[in-house]
């Protein structure tokens, strides 16, 4: 992979450009930016795979769920989108992994990986929203939509939905898009969707696409000035040495600043400038 592409954040602060642009910020310029100016935050986590045989599942889910709570009691979450792949192949799992994720103390929302084997009516009925859905925060849109199906095949997302997802929150001043598998063939297990980053490259609205599904991934990676960021995983067989989440926070200029949680110490800090929208 071209190194100018992939973007491992670390310190000093690595700070996303809306030109598309990377420039460096030191630490003591992160302090000073960021502590006081949160009006947003929300945390992601992926790749759970609640079930994969020979994996403590059960203690990757209470691990990560005790962790982002505890932030959370911190400095509070409007909510954690966990970005597909929460169980691991067989359906019987959703039971026991929407128990565990039940004992957040914040609203989460979830989105379908290709380990998520469900049809849309299954998937409804175990978690309540269906598999492409928006909902929106203040002056924040958040758009969510399936990269799979039932038999756990790889696609684009829905096109349709998209399009009128993206046309109904043109006016909102962040739109953040969690997909769980990689649209632009980024990765070795990406997809390859065209049609669908032309689309995102028509609203400069679209402040980041969220992905999972590399466990592997951790930063960001950039395509038509669009960041797709990458949370690693809470739970499976591989991946980064830790598993732990991505935290999120939107600053009361429109600044976008995020990090991961491994799942005690920050890394991989990456800010987004603040950009206006017409």
């Amino acid at each position: 992979m071209d190194r100018r592409n992939f973007i491992k954040i670390a310190s000093p602060i690595t700070v996303l450009l809306a030109s598309g642009k990377v420039a460096q910020a030191s630490e003591s310029w992160w302090r000073n930016f960021a502590a006081p100016k949160v009006a947003l935050r929300f945390a992601i986590a992926s790749d759970g795979h609640y079930g994969q045989p020979g994996t403590a599942f059960e203690n990757f889910f209470s691990t990560m769920v005790q962790r982002v709570n505890e932030e959370h009691a911190i400095s509070p979450f409007a909510f954690t989108m966990i970005n597909g792949d929460i169980i691991h192949d067989d359906k019987a799992h959703f039971p026991g992994a929407k128990k565990a994720l039940d004992n957040l103390k914040m609203k989460y929302y979830v989105s379908q990986g290709n380990h998520d084997h469900a049809s849309p009516a299954e998937w409804e009925a175990v978690w309540g929203m269906p598999l492409n859905y928006t909902f929106a925060h203040k002056r924040n849109a958040f758009i969510t939509g399936t990269t799979s199906n039932e038999k756990g095949e790889y696609l684009c997302p829905d096109m349709a939905f998209m399009e009128k997802a993206l046309h109904e929150n043109r006016k909102k001043e962040n739109i953040f898009v969690f997909i769980h598998i990689n649209p632009a063939k980024q990765t070795a297990n990406a997809v390859d969707c065209p049609p669908f980053l032309e689309l995102l490259s028509k609203y400069k609205n679209v402040r980041a696409v969220f992905n999972g599904h590399d466990h592997d991934k951790e930063g960001v990676l950039t395509k038509n000035n669009i960041p797709f960021i990458f949370s690693a995983h809470f739970g499976g067989s591989w991946g980064t040495a830790y598993r732990g989440f991505r935290v999120v926070e939107v600053l009361d200029d429109n600044t976008v600043v995020t990090y991961i949680l491994d799942p005690v110490k920050r890394i991989n800090e990456a800010t987004l400038e603040a950009i206006k929208i017409s």
